[in-house]
């Protein structure tokens, strides 16, 4: 894999993260509902598990506020080089590669969560599914979208 592909999965990861908060924040204004305080949670429980002092709670809370998104960046990020890897430079078509990025980045997220126990997903009613699977499709679609445009077509390759 050579260095501009693994960039280009970064970017389309990066695409798709602010495709996710978008759409997150759209559903906010539409629903009136308040922000998720999971990002938080969850980089307090890392913050724990890894021992590293946020420091007293008042800049701790801060920092817990700046590292949830930070997080959810780096899961993107990810996905999308993970994905580069996974693509090997090639396009694939936009619902296979769409579907493929937004169920990696819900299971990486959510799985983490899970794991580090924030959340229980068997707890969840059908609108916190939805409210969590229709930014991860955008999250999909953006990434897949873009990485799909940043790839020369297979007959515009060389020998």
């Amino acid at each position: 894999m050579r260095a501009t592909g693994l960039a280009d999965g970064a970017i389309a990861g990066a695409v798709g993260s602010v495709a996710l908060n978008m759409v997150s924040y759209l559903d906010m204004v539409v629903r009136a509902r308040p922000a998720s305080s999971t990002p938080e949670k969850t980089a307090g429980r890392l913050a724990g598990v890894a021992h590293v002092d946020l420091g007293p709670e008042d800049r701790a809370a801060n920092r817990r506020s700046g590292l949830g998104p930070l997080l959810g960046y780096g899961i993107g990020v990810a996905a999308g080089l993970g994905y580069a890897l996974l693509a090997r430079g090639r396009r694939m078509p936009l619902p296979l590669a769409a579907g493929v990025l937004g169920g990696g980045v819900m299971t990486m997220s959510d799985g983490s969560m899970t794991l580090l126990g924030v959340t229980d997903p068997r707890s969840w009613r059908r609108s916190d599914w939805l409210a969590d699977i229709v930014p991860h499709l955008a999250y999909g679609v953006a990434a897949a979208a873009t990485w799909n445009r940043l790839r020369p077509p297979a007959s515009g390759r060389g020998g």
